[in-house]
Protein backbone atom coordinates (compact mmCIF):
# COMPACT_ATOMS: atom_id res chain seq x y z
CA UNK A 1 0.00 0.00 0.00
CA UNK A 2 3.01 2.39 0.52
CA UNK A 3 3.91 2.20 -3.10
CA UNK A 4 0.27 3.26 -3.76
CA UNK A 5 0.35 6.16 -1.74
CA UNK A 6 -1.75 5.04 1.18
CA UNK A 7 -1.95 3.64 4.46
CA UNK A 8 -3.81 1.50 6.78
CA UNK A 9 -6.19 4.64 8.13
CA UNK A 10 -6.30 6.27 5.19
CA UNK A 11 -8.07 3.44 3.30
CA UNK A 12 -9.95 2.39 6.41
CA UNK A 13 -11.22 5.44 6.22
CA UNK A 14 -12.53 5.21 2.90
CA UNK A 15 -13.70 1.91 3.30
CA UNK A 16 -15.57 2.72 6.24
CA UNK A 17 -17.24 5.82 4.19
CA UNK A 18 -18.04 3.29 1.57
CA UNK A 19 -19.79 0.26 3.86
CA UNK A 20 -21.53 2.77 6.61
CA UNK A 21 -21.22 6.02 5.54
CA UNK A 22 -20.34 9.53 7.53
CA UNK A 23 -22.46 10.80 9.73
CA UNK A 24 -20.05 13.94 10.34
CA UNK A 25 -22.28 16.15 8.86
CA UNK A 26 -25.83 17.96 9.85
CA UNK A 27 -28.42 19.80 8.56
CA UNK A 28 -30.54 22.44 9.96
CA UNK A 29 -33.96 23.69 8.79
CA UNK A 30 -36.26 25.79 10.88
CA UNK A 31 -34.32 25.19 14.16
CA UNK A 32 -34.03 21.33 13.80
CA UNK A 33 -30.96 19.52 13.25
CA UNK A 34 -31.28 16.45 10.89
CA UNK A 35 -28.33 14.04 10.53
CA UNK A 36 -26.74 13.42 7.11
CA UNK A 37 -25.36 9.86 5.90
CA UNK A 38 -23.10 10.00 2.72
CA UNK A 39 -23.01 6.66 0.92
CA UNK A 40 -21.85 5.59 -2.35
CA UNK A 41 -25.11 5.37 -4.03
CA UNK A 42 -24.47 3.02 -6.87
CA UNK A 43 -22.69 0.36 -4.55
CA UNK A 44 -23.71 -3.09 -3.96
CA UNK A 45 -22.33 -3.99 -0.53
CA UNK A 46 -22.88 -7.64 -0.86
CA UNK A 47 -21.23 -7.99 -4.36
CA UNK A 48 -18.35 -9.87 -4.46
CA UNK A 49 -17.18 -7.66 -7.23
CA UNK A 50 -18.28 -4.76 -6.54
CA UNK A 51 -16.12 -5.04 -3.16
CA UNK A 52 -13.47 -5.77 -5.51
CA UNK A 53 -13.91 -2.67 -7.99
CA UNK A 54 -14.24 -0.38 -5.03
CA UNK A 55 -12.15 2.74 -6.26
CA UNK A 56 -10.39 4.45 -3.75
CA UNK A 57 -8.64 8.31 -4.33
CA UNK A 58 -5.17 8.00 -2.54
CA UNK A 59 -3.55 11.43 -1.12
CA UNK A 60 -1.82 12.13 -4.58
CA UNK A 61 -5.39 12.09 -6.50
CA UNK A 62 -4.61 8.47 -8.07
CA UNK A 63 -7.79 6.74 -8.54
CA UNK A 64 -7.14 2.90 -7.09
CA UNK A 65 -9.07 -0.08 -7.09
CA UNK A 66 -9.44 -2.43 -4.31
CA UNK A 67 -8.17 -5.78 -5.87
CA UNK A 68 -4.86 -3.88 -6.58
CA UNK A 69 -3.64 -3.66 -2.62
CA UNK A 70 -5.63 -6.29 -1.04
CA UNK A 71 -7.51 -9.90 -1.86
CA UNK A 72 -11.16 -10.20 -0.97
CA UNK A 73 -11.95 -13.43 0.54
CA UNK A 74 -15.67 -14.53 2.04
CA UNK A 75 -16.01 -15.60 5.46
CA UNK A 76 -18.73 -15.27 8.50
CA UNK A 77 -17.54 -12.64 11.01
CA UNK A 78 -19.40 -10.49 13.56
CA UNK A 79 -21.01 -7.19 12.65
CA UNK A 80 -20.00 -6.04 16.27
CA UNK A 81 -16.73 -6.86 18.48
CA UNK A 82 -17.96 -6.74 22.09
CA UNK A 83 -15.80 -6.75 25.14
CA UNK A 84 -16.68 -6.50 28.46
CA UNK A 85 -14.52 -6.23 31.79
CA UNK A 86 -11.56 -6.32 29.04
CA UNK A 87 -13.11 -9.66 27.62
CA UNK A 88 -14.56 -10.69 24.71
CA UNK A 89 -18.37 -10.70 24.82
CA UNK A 90 -21.82 -11.54 22.95
CA UNK A 91 -24.89 -10.14 23.67
CA UNK A 92 -28.20 -11.95 24.10
CA UNK A 93 -31.26 -10.09 23.82
CA UNK A 94 -35.28 -11.11 24.67
CA UNK A 95 -38.36 -10.21 25.60
CA UNK A 96 -40.23 -11.96 28.26
CA UNK A 97 -44.12 -11.50 26.93
CA UNK A 98 -46.60 -12.60 29.53
CA UNK A 99 -44.29 -13.72 32.22
CA UNK A 100 -41.97 -12.62 35.01
CA UNK A 101 -38.56 -11.94 33.41
CA UNK A 102 -37.03 -13.53 36.73
CA UNK A 103 -38.78 -16.60 35.77
CA UNK A 104 -37.29 -16.70 32.48
CA UNK A 105 -34.15 -16.31 34.04
CA UNK A 106 -34.47 -19.22 36.41
CA UNK A 107 -35.38 -21.57 34.17
CA UNK A 108 -32.40 -20.46 31.60
CA UNK A 109 -30.21 -21.06 34.84
CA UNK A 110 -31.86 -24.32 35.56
CA UNK A 111 -30.75 -25.06 31.58
CA UNK A 112 -26.99 -23.67 31.89
CA UNK A 113 -27.07 -25.94 35.09
CA UNK A 114 -28.00 -29.30 33.14
CA UNK A 115 -26.23 -28.17 29.80
CA UNK A 116 -22.53 -26.46 31.31
CA UNK A 117 -21.22 -24.22 28.74
CA UNK A 118 -17.70 -25.02 27.20
CA UNK A 119 -14.67 -24.06 29.43
CA UNK A 120 -13.50 -20.70 29.80
CA UNK A 121 -17.28 -19.14 29.15
CA UNK A 122 -19.45 -17.64 31.70
CA UNK A 123 -22.62 -16.07 31.84
CA UNK A 124 -23.48 -13.02 33.54
CA UNK A 125 -27.04 -10.86 33.35
CA UNK A 126 -27.92 -7.35 32.00
CA UNK A 127 -30.85 -5.30 31.91
CA UNK A 128 -34.10 -5.85 33.81
CA UNK A 129 -32.73 -9.40 35.22
CA UNK A 130 -29.67 -7.27 36.82
CA UNK A 131 -31.01 -4.55 38.09
CA UNK A 132 -33.79 -6.98 39.63
CA UNK A 133 -30.99 -8.79 41.33
CA UNK A 134 -29.18 -5.83 42.60
CA UNK A 135 -32.98 -4.35 44.02
CA UNK A 136 -33.73 -7.60 46.07
CA UNK A 137 -30.50 -7.82 47.27
CA UNK A 138 -30.48 -3.81 48.38
CA UNK A 139 -34.57 -4.16 49.90
CA UNK A 140 -33.09 -7.13 52.05
CA UNK A 141 -30.93 -4.94 53.40
CA UNK A 142 -34.41 -2.47 54.08
CA UNK A 143 -36.31 -5.31 55.70
CA UNK A 144 -33.24 -5.97 58.25
CA UNK A 145 -32.71 -2.10 58.90
CA UNK A 146 -36.99 -1.63 59.10
CA UNK A 147 -37.78 -4.66 61.53
CA UNK A 148 -34.78 -3.45 63.54
CA UNK A 149 -35.79 0.38 63.75
CA UNK A 150 -39.62 -1.03 64.31
CA UNK A 151 -37.93 -2.75 68.05
CA UNK A 152 -35.82 0.13 68.69
CA UNK A 153 -38.86 2.66 68.71
CA UNK A 154 -41.24 0.49 70.65
CA UNK A 155 -38.32 -0.15 73.42
CA UNK A 156 -38.35 3.97 73.78
CA UNK A 157 -42.29 3.77 74.12
CA UNK A 158 -42.65 0.90 75.92
CA UNK A 159 -39.13 1.68 78.32
CA UNK A 160 -38.72 -1.81 78.16
CA UNK A 161 -36.71 -4.55 76.21
CA UNK A 162 -39.29 -7.12 76.30
CA UNK A 163 -42.72 -6.10 75.22
CA UNK A 164 -41.53 -5.45 71.51
CA UNK A 165 -40.71 -8.37 71.45
CA UNK A 166 -44.55 -9.48 71.83
CA UNK A 167 -45.28 -7.08 69.39
CA UNK A 168 -42.77 -8.54 66.41
CA UNK A 169 -44.15 -11.74 66.48
CA UNK A 170 -47.11 -10.34 64.16
CA UNK A 171 -44.80 -9.93 61.57
CA UNK A 172 -43.92 -13.82 60.83
CA UNK A 173 -47.85 -14.13 61.15
CA UNK A 174 -48.44 -11.71 58.55
CA UNK A 175 -45.66 -12.98 56.14
CA UNK A 176 -47.05 -16.03 56.11
CA UNK A 177 -50.31 -14.57 54.86
CA UNK A 178 -48.51 -12.50 52.20
CA UNK A 179 -46.86 -15.60 50.85
CA UNK A 180 -49.98 -17.43 50.46
CA UNK A 181 -51.96 -15.02 48.78
CA UNK A 182 -49.28 -14.39 46.68
CA UNK A 183 -49.29 -18.24 45.58
CA UNK A 184 -53.25 -18.08 45.88
CA UNK A 185 -53.39 -15.06 43.56
CA UNK A 186 -50.61 -16.80 41.18
CA UNK A 187 -48.22 -13.43 41.37
CA UNK A 188 -44.49 -13.58 41.46
CA UNK A 189 -42.53 -12.15 44.10
CA UNK A 190 -41.41 -9.12 42.15
CA UNK A 191 -39.67 -5.87 43.61
CA UNK A 192 -43.16 -4.61 44.09
CA UNK A 193 -44.12 -7.37 46.24
CA UNK A 194 -40.94 -7.00 48.46
CA UNK A 195 -41.86 -3.46 48.43
CA UNK A 196 -45.39 -4.77 50.56
CA UNK A 197 -43.76 -6.04 52.47
CA UNK A 198 -41.99 -3.69 53.75
CA UNK A 199 -45.01 -2.09 53.73
CA UNK A 200 -46.65 -4.48 56.00
CA UNK A 201 -44.42 -4.79 58.63
CA UNK A 202 -45.45 -1.35 59.58
CA UNK A 203 -49.12 -2.19 59.32
CA UNK A 204 -49.55 -5.47 61.20
CA UNK A 205 -47.28 -4.16 64.07
CA UNK A 206 -50.50 -1.84 64.98
CA UNK A 207 -52.84 -4.69 65.62
CA UNK A 208 -50.43 -6.60 68.16
CA UNK A 209 -49.77 -2.35 69.90
CA UNK A 210 -53.18 -2.06 70.63
CA UNK A 211 -53.54 -5.23 72.55
CA UNK A 212 -49.88 -4.68 74.36
CA UNK A 213 -50.37 -1.00 74.75
CA UNK A 214 -53.97 -1.37 76.51
CA UNK A 215 -52.89 -4.52 78.76
CA UNK A 216 -50.64 -2.71 79.64
CA UNK A 217 -52.45 -0.10 80.67
CA UNK A 218 -54.99 -2.01 82.31
CA UNK A 219 -52.08 -3.49 84.18
CA UNK A 220 -50.76 -0.71 85.74
CA UNK A 221 -54.38 0.01 87.08
CA UNK A 222 -53.72 -3.07 89.07
CA UNK A 223 -55.29 -5.98 86.85
CA UNK A 224 -53.70 -9.22 86.21
CA UNK A 225 -52.00 -10.07 83.25
CA UNK A 226 -54.62 -12.92 82.56
CA UNK A 227 -57.35 -10.37 83.41
CA UNK A 228 -56.05 -7.71 81.62
CA UNK A 229 -55.03 -9.66 78.23
CA UNK A 230 -59.03 -10.80 77.78
CA UNK A 231 -60.27 -7.42 78.72
CA UNK A 232 -57.81 -6.19 76.17
CA UNK A 233 -58.74 -8.86 73.25
CA UNK A 234 -62.07 -7.88 73.88
CA UNK A 235 -62.15 -4.01 73.58
CA UNK A 236 -59.51 -3.66 70.89
CA UNK A 237 -61.17 -6.61 68.89
CA UNK A 238 -63.07 -4.05 67.22
CA UNK A 239 -60.26 -1.30 66.21
CA UNK A 240 -58.00 -4.06 64.73
CA UNK A 241 -61.21 -5.23 62.18
CA UNK A 242 -62.34 -1.85 61.14
CA UNK A 243 -58.72 -1.03 60.47
CA UNK A 244 -58.04 -4.17 58.66
CA UNK A 245 -60.81 -4.37 56.44
CA UNK A 246 -61.16 -0.56 55.52
CA UNK A 247 -57.65 -1.45 54.30
CA UNK A 248 -58.30 -4.56 52.48
CA UNK A 249 -60.89 -2.98 50.94
CA UNK A 250 -59.00 -0.19 49.68
CA UNK A 251 -56.31 -2.53 48.19
CA UNK A 252 -58.87 -4.27 46.32
CA UNK A 253 -59.01 -2.01 43.54
CA UNK A 254 -55.04 -2.39 42.66
CA UNK A 255 -55.05 -5.88 43.34
CA UNK A 256 -57.98 -7.11 40.82
CA UNK A 257 -56.53 -4.43 38.11
CA UNK A 258 -56.55 -5.73 34.67
CA UNK A 259 -55.05 -2.49 32.53
CA UNK A 260 -51.72 -1.79 31.14
CA UNK A 261 -48.61 -2.77 33.26
CA UNK A 262 -51.60 -3.87 36.32
CA UNK A 263 -49.70 -7.08 36.69
CA UNK A 264 -46.51 -4.97 38.25
CA UNK A 265 -49.16 -3.63 41.19
CA UNK A 266 -51.05 -6.86 41.93
CA UNK A 267 -48.10 -8.43 43.78
CA UNK A 268 -48.08 -4.90 46.27
CA UNK A 269 -51.70 -5.47 46.92
CA UNK A 270 -52.16 -9.02 47.36
CA UNK A 271 -49.27 -9.11 49.86
CA UNK A 272 -50.35 -6.61 52.16
CA UNK A 273 -54.01 -8.41 51.66
CA UNK A 274 -52.85 -11.44 52.62
CA UNK A 275 -50.59 -9.92 55.37
CA UNK A 276 -53.20 -7.81 56.82
CA UNK A 277 -56.15 -10.73 56.86
CA UNK A 278 -53.89 -13.48 58.89
CA UNK A 279 -52.76 -10.77 60.99
CA UNK A 280 -56.25 -10.54 61.58
CA UNK A 281 -57.13 -14.16 62.20
CA UNK A 282 -53.85 -15.42 64.30
CA UNK A 283 -52.59 -11.97 65.90
CA UNK A 284 -55.42 -11.74 67.79
CA UNK A 285 -54.69 -15.35 69.58
CA UNK A 286 -50.66 -15.72 69.43
CA UNK A 287 -50.17 -12.31 70.43
CA UNK A 288 -51.88 -12.29 73.83
CA UNK A 289 -50.68 -16.25 74.38
CA UNK A 290 -47.06 -14.59 73.86
CA UNK A 291 -47.38 -11.56 76.16
CA UNK A 292 -48.64 -14.00 79.15
CA UNK A 293 -45.69 -16.59 78.20
CA UNK A 294 -43.22 -13.44 78.30
CA UNK A 295 -45.36 -11.76 81.51
CA UNK A 296 -45.25 -15.28 83.36
CA UNK A 297 -41.21 -15.55 82.98
CA UNK A 298 -40.55 -12.23 83.93
CA UNK A 299 -42.75 -12.48 86.95
CA UNK A 300 -40.61 -15.41 87.99
CA UNK A 301 -37.98 -13.82 87.18
CA UNK A 302 -38.69 -11.52 89.49
CA UNK A 303 -39.79 -13.78 92.33
CA UNK A 304 -36.37 -15.75 91.92
CA UNK A 305 -34.52 -12.57 92.53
Amino acid sequence: MQRLGLNTAYVGMSLRTAFTGNEDATLTEQGIEYPVRIQLADFNRLSYNDVEDLTIVNPKGMPISVSQFAQIKKSNSPSLLERKDRQPAITITADALGRPSGTVADEVVAYVKENPLPEGMQMTWGSDVKRQNDSFGALGSVLLISFLLIYLIMVALYDSFVYPFVVLFSIPVAVIGAFLALNLSLNHLSLFALLGLIMLMGLVTKNAILIVDFTNQLKAEGKSYHEALIIAGKERLRPILMTTLSMVIGMLPIALATGSAAEWKNGLAWVIIGGLMSSLILTVYLVPVVYAVVDGLKNKLKMRK
